[in-house]
């Protein structure tokens, strides 16, 4: 067996920004996330992982076991601006042009972006990773006004988001997908990005389910 060697040319791999972010609403008969938008000036997206903690478990006066908690997915989304279609999700309503009511029911919305994958040979263009997120419901967030002065900076909006898992068949539920360029056969990533961005034959942008996903990669 050969030795194992560390930092081998084009083996220098990272991940790095943030991009294409798509709000999916659902459709309200059946569930689907549909009617994609492009979300603007999106800054950071910190993804979450919660739970999955060990219980440890005692008998015969040692260690006996340790049960695993169920995991949970959560996010940070923090942009300059978001869709108009994003305010209801908030908890935002608009009874009349140019008015808004605050403080009420939030929605469930889908969400994908991408991260760019890099190396040591193509820098940051070597591939992208598509994050597919779904069950998405937003809490109460503050908003910092601040007076303009000689160093102005844009308000920077930020909301945190808990997650439902939805049904991946032959596995545990998941509220997220990564689809990977630098490893799905780009015909296959096409038709992905296509339902996403609405490009191809889809007559608007969608979130597919994972199994839709899953059902468009070949093996």
């Amino acid at each position: 067996m050969a030795p194992l060697t560390w930092d081998q040319v084009g083996e220098k791999t990272y991940e790095t920004g943030v991009d294409r972010g798509v709000l999916y609403t659902p459709n309200p008969t059946t569930g689907d996330y549909e009617n994609g938008v492009a979300w603007n000036g999106l800054t950071t997206v910190t993804e979450s992982p919660s739970g999955a903690e060990a219980s440890p478990q005692y008998a015969d006066n040692i260690k006996y076991l340790n049960l695993i908690g169920a995991e949970t997915f959560g996010l940070t989304i923090e942009a300059f601006t978001y869709p108009d279609e994003f305010a209801v999700m908030d908890g935002s309503v608009q009874p009349k042009p140019g008015v808004i009511v605050g403080q009420q029911g939030r929605g469930v919305f889908g969400l994908s972006y991408r991260t760019k994958v890099g190396n040591d040979l193509e820098g940051a263009d070597a591939g992208y990773k598509l994050h597919l997120v779904y069950g998405c419901q937003a809490s109460p967030s503050e908003r910092a006004y601040g007076t303009i002065n000689d160093s102005p900076e844009a308000i920077a909006f930020s909301w945190e988001i808990a997650t439902s898992p939805v049904p991946v068949t032959g596995y545990a539920p998941t509220a997220l997908l990564v689809v990977d360029s630098t490893v799905v056969d780009p015909t296959d990533l096409t038709a992905i990005e296509d339902l996403l961005y609405g490009g191809g034959a889809a007559t608007q942008a969608t979130l597919p389910t994972p199994d839709e996903v899953l059902a468009l990669i070949t093996p």
